[in-house]
């Protein structure tokens, strides 16, 4: 191998003794083929590090090693103060009393280098999968846990221990709940309450009653600028309506349930509205049972009326509706009249609702009764004034092959109509 002369020596390639000489052995620049200046590690084909020279293909394949290796290293290791890094050992040039390494140096260096480059991928393979192994576990954990909760509450449901206010259905059971309960209700007012009656109500109950056929005309919407039930017979009372009126609902406005559908806070009710307060409404209601009792009195004396067991105690007590009353005092002046039993108050009627239904049968005086006699006292008893007319008067078969008329009046029964004060 060819040596160069040290830079600044005569004869070198700064000496003015080398300026414009050429031998067959220098190149366009006027340097030996095998001699150059060091350049930078990005430049040129060969490089010399003091008397020793690189092929560029080594060179690159140094470079690569130190930058992958110098790239890994920061990626995994915490952040350090930069200093001035000293220059680089590829262009660092050696001190001339050094000897040169050999040639065979320059791969053991890039083997070390490569060595190096495994090591650190796997450092960081490891910490990855710790990672994942990691997540793995606390979403297991996860999962564990949210399986043994819905166990829980499923066990919970099971026992009927899961739900609040004394066992009601949670979630999505309340709703169906209250749902079936306003369409019972607003079906049964469909069919026993007042056509000339005024039903207040919330928003939804409202609609329901629509759809059963009760025109919106007689609806008073709450909420809708209405202050209360005022101006109403009857209000149906709702999980909304007692959260808006509280106690003022039974304590003011409405004191008595004709009838009741559901439970818990799905619970429909259909209340009667005192026009004057409850305070009053239950001096009236006492009033008005009072005089129900003496009309039943007088009933019970009548040779035209008999009256099963079970019906002449509700007579005697003023259970019986004063409409009803006045129908079988009518009758009785014109037939015999058999009171087969009264019907029973709604389910959920608060004590002290009148009986407002009866099946009867009736028959001309010394003859028995036939179909054509029913069929007689079915239209006397229609074609009674308005306030005393029956709201259903049907020829029915009993169970036990009777045949009868079911007479039947519409709710709320009217206080006063035997002359007990309002």
């Amino acid at each position: 191998m060819r040596a160069c002369p040290e830079r600044g020596a005569r004869g070198g390639p700064e000496s003015p003794d080398s300026a414009g000489a050429r031998s067959p052995q220098t190149g366009a620049d006027g340097l030996p083929f095998r001699v150059r200046p060091p350049r930078s590690p990005e430049s040129g084909d060969l490089a010399v590090h003091d008397r020793v020279t690189l092929s560029d293909h080594d060179l690159a394949v140094m470079r690569r090693a130190v930058a992958r290796a110098r790239q890994e290293g920061e990626d995994t290791r915490p952040p350090e103060p930069r200093s001035p890094a000293p220059p680089s050992a590829i262009t660092r040039v050696l001190p001339t009393a050094d000897p040169a390494p050999p040639r065979r140096s320059v791969p053991a260096s890039t083997v070390r280098l490569r060595s190096r480059q495994r090591f650190w991928p796997a450092t960081t393979r490891w910490q990855v999968s710790s990672a994942l192994i990691m997540a793995a576990v606390l979403f297991c954990g996860g999962a564990v846990t949210a399986a043994l909760a819905r166990g829980t509450i499923s066990g919970q449901a099971a026992a009927g221990t899961g739900a609040p206010n004394g066992g009601q259905p949670p979630g999505g059971g309340t709703i169906a709940a209250a749902a079936a309960a306003r369409t019972a209700a607003a079906a049964w007012m469909a069919r026993q309450v007042a056509p000339a009656a005024i039903v207040a109500c919330d928003p939804q109950m409202c609609a329901i009653l629509q759809s059963k056929g009760i025109p919106a005309g007689r609806l008073l919407v709450l909420g809708a600028g209405n202050a209360g039930p005022l101006g109403s017979d009857v209000i149906v009372s709702t999980a909304a309506v007692r959260e808006e009126f509280g106690s003022r609902l039974t304590g003011v406005y409405a004191p008595l349930a004709l009838a009741t559908f559901g439970s818990g806070s799905a619970q429909v009710a259909v209340r009667v509205v005192a026009a004057d307060g409850s305070a009053a409404y239950r001096r009236s209601l006492q009033a008005d049972v009072t005089a129900r009792r003496a009309a039943g009195a007088l009933l019970l004396r009548n040779p035209h009326v008999r009256v099963s067991p079970a019906g002449r105690r509700e007579l005697a007590a003023g259970q019986v509706d004063a409409r009803l009353l006045s129908a079988l005092g009518a009758l009785a002046s014109l037939y015999h009249v058999d009171v087969v039993g009264f019907g029973a108050p709604a389910a959920g009627a608060s004590p002290g609702v009148p009986l407002r239904s009866a099946d009867i049968s009736a028959a001309p005086a010394g003859r028995g009764g036939d179909a054509a006699t029913l069929t007689s006292v079915k239209r006397f008893l229609l074609a009674q004034q308005a306030s005393f007319r029956p709201a259903d008067v049907t020829i029915v078969r009993l169970a036990g092959g009777q045949t009868v008329l079911h007479v039947e009046f519409t709710a709320p029964s009217p206080l006063g109509l035997l002359g007990a004060p309002n």
